[in-house]
């Protein structure tokens, strides 16, 4: 072709391209229009995919001409006619290899078409022999089974279905096996859990591809084109095919509007999106619910259903091949199927209520089963609406499931119960907090699968097996007279959410309700009411509050009363903030609970009539330190030399290896030095840091800086005043990167090369919020007040790095002077409590309190720089 000739014809084709692509923006917009106002999704998809069929037709037959030696295919999800407003085009071009010689340069043409014409493609062009060789991968294999002609004839369609044959490629059988562990990995990617903050809607568990994956099974293995065929074929109940059609609906809907609101090509629901996806899909705002949790309820819903639905069908397709398993009877109702549970015959369950229970209590007796056979879980399903409130039920089906709390493997029933709707229908309350978030950071799981994870927590307690998370749980559950009522407090305990009220208060109610009505005593029904109404307050108290003080402890022990209620509610507490987040529980938690529940039972041994007081506890510490240091060789003259230069508030606030393991490391030190001294938390990833040298203004907030910059956030600071114009600091610190733990010798000569030298110079790193922190937004709260000699500062904020290093630069800048600081962090909020003076260590005055709120404020809710 001569140089003018190739010139018109790219100039023809850039208008061409330039046309296609105003004809398929134009198109989107009036889908995107059609979405707004309430068009199925599931319909709007297949309405692109043809609109985009003419525009890859028309640049076909441009570049290509009526040549029949080559066939155009749609594969992939184009080829199931599904293309939303951001998914890119799949192809497959058929032609024998010659052929493919020939037509190279029309090929590229054709591709860069498309590419012009806004359409992001990717192609394959392969002959029928090169599509059985490829097909060897079967996820290739799979993108062909969904091919649809766009411009071919039935010889073409004909050979490329012979080309992919079950007897050339890929059997039905070996199909099955590689596309059910390809998901189990899948799922595994996802934490085999739907239930993720910032769920993926087509590849997470339950979401679009589970649909799709059942979808290539039945054909694979029936030549079906479509679940509902499977219906004739017995594979499948009516029922079902109609839940997953209603569920591939939702998640099609949610699916659409996320890429519209991402304007590009997403599939993870992320935190930028949920609020304008919610809004958008029409999700209000309601007293006690967020129009995003509503709409993040309806996905975890549906997933739930996809995944309890193909679990079955799963099954149904295991069967075709392996073969139906002899029955093996348990009794004169239920039978073995292989490793499945199963009813002797149809309709049992649907004669009484009485049989669902019995159902799950032959499953808890038998641990060797796998689950429920796919037909039995179906007719479970149908039996639900029979299954009544418990307070609509009689006493004998109330005493079944006592029955089943107190027996083999009860956390394990309830978690089933759960996921296959029984719970939600014994109790209503369950039902409404089933698949209910919380658009926040701390909370990460569902309410219900938050709850199922504080239950299987107290199972671990029950299994006489240490966890190392857990210092003392296992020792302590032996004491529990009924641990059931230790379940029912954690089935109650979060049950009120989402109501609008104190959950507590309103789960408490609830708890009552459910114990009265199962004949419960008045005693245990008020304990688990109790523990219900007063879940949070040990956590509370652990982490707010100084516990080393008698006063907080003889509080404490006032509102627990007896040992049997700090038992329990110690377990509930390690549960809970363990079962809340993966990253909350840590060694410096559990060692302040522990803590926490020690002294609280020497204050009930000895009696809520003689509260210890603070001299007495210094002499006990102080006791107990000296045999600590004396059985590693220290002499008495060394040790009271030693304790001579420690504070003596020191010795109230610290425990005795503490002070054993400070006194140790002044030892080696003369008077006057610097000493910082670091060593591990019970063993795992928490240290704690000492810092004994020469006061100096600034000195906190240079060690918290230092501290922030090597990547260790402070969980709790204690500052006091030693003798001889001394600091005598404490730190309970973790690595901000838990893969990344310092040594604590590393540790600790940082942080001395850091306070040598001029510590006005020691400043805060610059960082850039992580992106989660950006979409939760906490008004800034302070409040101050005078205790003891010294200013409480409470501040609640949006967490981000390097906070601490900011207020300690602030109050540096006040030149204030910090005596104790407690850090918490829950998800994407900070709350926080400092002691500060003045630098002549009074309480700050009223125009202090100003300048330091307007201060904080300042890089609180602004520039923190």
């Amino acid at each position: 072709m001569e140089p003018a000739a190739v010139a018109a014809s790219a100039a023809d084709d850039a208008v061409w391209s330039a046309a296609a692509r105003v004809a398929l923006a134009q198109a989107d917009a009036k889908l995107a229009r059609r979405f707004d106002a309430g068009a199925p999704a599931d319909r709007l998809i297949a309405v692109r995919a043809r609109a985009v069929d003419v525009q890859v037709r028309a640049a076909w037959r441009r570049c290509m001409g009526e040549d029949e030696t080559l066939g155009l295919f749609a594969v992939g999800g184009y080829g199931r006619a599904e293309l939303f407003p951001q998914s890119d085009i799949d192809l497959l071009v058929l032609a024998e290899i010659p052929v493919q010689h020939a037509r190279q340069a029309q090929l590229a043409r054709f591709v860069a078409l498309l590419w012009d014409a806004g359409l992001a493609a990717s192609h394959a062009v392969r002959s029928a022999a090169q599509c059985t060789e490829a097909a060897a991968d079967q996820s290739v294999l799979t993108a062909l089974l969904e091919a649809r002609a766009l411009c071919a004839d039935a010889a073409q369609v004909a050979s490329l279905d012979a080309a992919i044959a079950p007897a050339k490629v890929w059997p039905a059988a070996a199909y099955f096996e590689a596309k059910c562990e390809e998901q189990r990995r899948r799922h595994a990617r996802f934490g085999d859990t739907s239930d993720n903050l910032e769920p993926n809607l087509k590849d997470g568990p339950g979401g679009l591809r589970d649909l799709h994956v059942l979808g290539w099974l039945a054909r694979r293995s029936f030549g079906t084109h479509a679940l509902s065929e499977l219906i004739e074929l017995g594979r499948l109940g009516w029922d079902e095919a109609a839940a997953l059609e209603r569920e591939r609906r939702e998640l099609c809907r949610l699916r659409y509007g996320l890429h519209l609101v991402a304007g590009r090509r997403e599939e993870r629901l992320r935190f930028d999106y949920q609020k304008p996806l919610a809004a958008r899909l029409g999700h209000v705002d309601q007293a006690g619910s967020l129009g995003v949790e509503t709409m993040m309820q309806g996905f975890y819903r549906s997933a739930a259903i996809v995944r309890r639905i193909g679990e079955r069908l799963l099954q149904r397709f295991e069967e075709h091949f392996a073969g139906v398993a002899v029955p093996v009877p348990i009794n004169a109702d239920l039978e073995r199927r292989g490793n499945y549970l199963a009813a002797c015959r149809p309709g049992w369950l649907e004669l009484d209520a009485a049989n669902v229970f019995a159902l799950f209590a032959a499953w808890a007796a038998d641990a060797g089963l796998r689950g429920l056979h796919s037909q039995c879980a179906r007719e479970l399903a149908l039996t639900l609406p029979l299954v009544p409130a418990y307070d609509q039920a009689d006493a004998a089906l109330r005493e079944q499931f006592l029955a089943l709390l107190r027996g083999p493997q009860a956390v394990v029933t309830l978690e089933r119960m759960a996921r296959l709707g029984v719970l939600g229908r014994w109790i209503p309350a369950f039902q409404r907090v089933s698949g209910r978030m919380q658009f926040d950071l701390f909370h990460v799981y569902t309410v219900d699968q938050h709850t199922l994870a504080v239950l299987r927590n107290l199972a671990q307690f029950s299994s006489g097996q240490q966890d190392e998370r857990f210092s003392v749980a296992h020792l302590i559950w032996p004491s529990l007279r009924k641990p059931e009522l230790l379940l029912l407090a954690g089935l109650f305990h979060d049950i009120g959410k989402g109501r609008g009220g104190d959950h507590s208060e309103l789960g408490a109610v609830d708890a009552r309700g459910f114990c009265q009505a199962h004949g419960l005593s008045e005693a245990d029904t008020a304990l688990v009411e109790w523990l219900v109404r007063k879940h949070l307050m040990m956590s509370i108290t652990a982490q707010k509050q100084d516990i080393t003080d008698p006063e907080v402890i003889h509080r404490f022990a006032g509102e627990v009363a007896d040992r049997q209620r700090l038992d329990y509610l110690y377990l509930l507490t390690c549960a809970d903030i363990a079962g809340t987040s993966p990253k909350l529980w840590n060694g410096w938690r559990d060692r302040l609970l522990a803590d926490l529940h020690t002294a609280t039972r020497l204050a009930l041994r000895r009696g809520l009539g003689q509260p210890v007081a603070a001299e007495d506890r210094i002499a006990e510490n102080q006791a107990t330190a000296r045999m600590l240091l004396a059985a590693e060789g220290h002499g008495d003259a060394v040790i009271e030399a030693v304790f001579a230069r420690m504070p003596h508030e020191n010795f109230l606030r610290s425990r005795p290896d503490q002070i054993a393991w400070q006194a140790a490391a002044l030892r080696a030190a003369s008077p006057g030095d610097t000493v910082v001294a670091v060593r591990p938390v019970s063993g795992r990833d928490g240290l704690e840091v000492l810092v004994h040298m020469p006061d100096q203004d600034g000195l906190f907030a240079a060690i918290v800086i230092a501290l922030d910059r090597m990547g260790m956030s402070v969980l709790q600071a204690r500052v006091l005043d030693a003798p001889g114009g001394n600091i005598h600091d404490t730190f309970q610190v973790q690595s901000a990167d838990p893969r990344q733990v310092p040594e604590p010798d590393l540790l600790a000569a940082g942080l001395r090369r850091a306070l040598a030298g001029d510590l006005r110079h020691v400043l805060p790193t610059r960082r850039t919020q992580p992106r989660h922190l950006r979409h939760f937004r906490v008004i800034p709260q302070l409040d101050f007040a005078d205790i003891a000699g010294v200013t409480r500062i409470g501040l609640v904020c949006n967490d981000r790095p390097g906070l601490l290093a900011d207020i300690a630069r602030v109050l540096r800048e006040q030149h204030l002077r910090v005596h104790d600081a407690r850090i918490a962090t829950f998800g994407e909020r900070a709350e926080d409590l400092l002691l500060v003076s003045d630098e002549h260590d009074r309480p700050l005055q009223p125009a202090r309190c100003d300048a330091l709120r307007d201060a904080l404020l300042a890089i609180l809710d602004g520039d923190p720089r």
